[in-house]
């Protein structure tokens, strides 16, 4: 799936002044909505037990969302170019346990 965080985006004003960087929790958003069409629907709760961010992107740059695996488990990767700019694993939460 592939994306661009517009330099108008409502979170890049306070991250960073003069020198806007997405955030985190931004490509992570991009990253289950890649799970979301994947699925063919909206997941319930979820546990990132691994997450590595490894570079930036900023506002406008086109970058991509690859993952692998299935349900209830998937490793993912945000890159720009080929570039990996955040690598790690998403799983499902547990119906009894904590998300």
């Amino acid at each position: 799936m592939r994306f661009s965080i517009p330099s108008d985006h409502p979170c890049l004003p306070g991250h960073f002044p003069g020198r806007p960087l997405v955030p985190g929790v931004v490509l992570l958003e991009q990253v289950l909505r890649a799970v979301a069409a994947d699925q063919g629907r909206a997941v319930g709760a979820l546990r990132l037990p691994q997450v590595k961010f490894v570079a930036p992107l900023l506002p406008d740059e086109v970058a991509r969302v690859e993952l692998d695996g299935q349900a209830p488990r998937w490793k993912f990767r945000v890159l720009r170019d080929d570039q990996v700019l955040v690598r790690g694993e998403l799983v499902l939460a547990d119906e009894g346990g904590p998300a």
